[in-house]
């Protein structure tokens, strides 16, 4: 079973950035699909982006295509999502997510077996 850890929530004024990191374990990250996710108070959970394993595949959701990149380093074993251009409705808990091992980015995120804890991420003045 993979283990991911998301870091690099906290506060920012709108219109600021952060850089989210996922960091796995128990395997190498190279055999690994990775995908963002987040969750509002009182709203479902809402699919972000998603980086496929050899990175030639990566996809956004259309409320931060733009604002939001994502990319690995798999000598790190991480996935980051770099977030720019916050707005007060970013406020969420960020969730990383793994899909069966080989996979594809999958269409949708019943299809993601291993979750991290999640990192919050505020964003107000």
């Amino acid at each position: 079973q993979l283990q991911l850890v998301e870091s690099g929530g906290g506060w920012v004024q709108p219109g600021g950035s952060l850089t989210l990191s996922c960091t796995v374990s128990g395997s190498t990250l190279n055999s690994w699909s990775i995908g963002w996710f987040r969750q509002a108070p009182g709203k479902a959970r809402e699919a972000l982006s998603c980086i496929s394993t050899t990175d030639s595949i990566r996809k956004y959701e259309d409320s931060v295509k733009g604002r939001f990149t994502i990319s690995r380093d798999n000598a790190k074993n991480t996935v980051y999502l770099r977030m720019t251009s916050l707005r007060p409705e970013d406020t969420a808990v960020y969730y990383c997510a793994a899909p069966p091992r080989n996979n594809g980015c999958p269409g949708t995120e019943y299809m993601f077996d291993d979750w991290g804890q999640g990192t919050q991420v505020t964003v107000s003045s």
